[in-house]
């Protein structure tokens, strides 16, 4: 006896024969509607969380408001009102993208670092090794410092100013240049590879309003260049001596030695060196993304 003719024998309702049959022909859609709408409120949700750290939030708050109001008008047939605010609507668009532009630029340039869509400029152990000892010196000695590291992101475009080098990293030239009342002592220095490309660098300072106002002017430049490039910044504290490291906008104050060791070498070097291009890399890249992506979205939500 087939199972058609035993469900016919038994006394099953017809509307739930009706529903199995519905559900074996569009089991299909029903899972993809369940993953659209998942996959929506997560990023509205963390869309939402995002905004309301940024100084952009009353805007938000305020195009909520019209669009209620506007909905309001349409229930109530209010044609005046309605057709006053759909031609906000149209020149608000516009005003969102101009207001937003710092968080939207800040928001792909964070999507575009992702480890799936770029290896990064790998170091060599033994510049971990130079830049670990030119930050304990500069700290034992209490003298600022600001050394931006390049890596997959050109960062030049973003100096407002700077000296070009091209000359060989090394402690003892890292130290000479950040020497009180030496020519370049002042404002930031890009190593990129084993080379100083760039001096005495002037960075754009962070927008964001959440930074602590007792943050320094290099504290707050290491943050400002971290937050649209892959870059990895070491300031030193001309006040106190404190290392801080700073990477995708996130600032990590008062470190030890080790702790930054630990990062740079976790960040900067490869762990495995595979060639450029191969399936195995792309895949790990990818597994990479996914391990970071929440990371990434939990500091941008827990900075103060």
């Amino acid at each position: 006896m087939n199972p058609e003719a035993m469900l016919l024998a038994t006394d099953v309702p017809g509307w739930l024969l009706d529903v199995r049959d519905w559900w074996m022909l569009n089991w299909l859609w029903v899972v993809r509607a369940m993953v659209e709408i998942g996959v929506l409120a997560v990023v509205i949700y963390y869309a939402f969380q995002y905004l309301k750290r940024t100084r952009g939030w009353p805007v938000v708050a305020g195009f909520l408001s019209l669009l209620a109001l506007t909905l309001i008008t349409e229930l109530l047939r209010l044609q005046v009102l309605s057709w006053l605010l759909q031609a906000v609507f149209a020149f608000l668009v516009l005003a969102i993208l101009i207001i937003f532009q710092p968080e939207l630029r800040r928001l792909l340039a964070g999507l575009g670092n992702l480890p799936i869509f770029n290896a990064g400029q790998e170091q060599e152990q033994e510049n971990i090794g130079m830049v670990i000892d030119v930050t304990r010196r500069l700290a034992r000695e209490h003298i600022g410092a600001l050394i931006v590291i390049e890596r997959s992101v050109d960062i030049h475009h973003d100096i407002h100013s700077s000296v070009e080098m091209d000359c060989r990293a090394s402690t003892e030239v890292i130290e000479s240049i950040f020497f009180p009342n030496s020519p370049l002592h002042d404002g930031g220095v890009i190593i990129n590879g084993k080379r100083i490309t760039h001096a005495a660098c002037i960075f754009p300072l962070t927008s964001r309003q959440e930074v602590r106002k007792t943050l320094g002017t290099r504290h707050r430049a290491a943050i400002g260049i971290t937050e649209d490039s892959d870059a990895v910044v070491i300031i030193v504290s001309e006040e106190t001596g404190t290392i801080s490291y700073c990477h995708d906008g996130a600032l990590h104050r008062d470190v030890g030695l080790d702790k930054l060791n630990a990062f740079l070498e976790l960040t900067l070097v490869e762990p495995e060196k595979k060639p450029e291009g191969t399936v195995s890399q792309w895949l790990g890249r990818l597994k990479a993304s996914l391990q970071e992506l929440p990371g990434r979205i939990n500091t941008k939500l827990d900075e103060e």
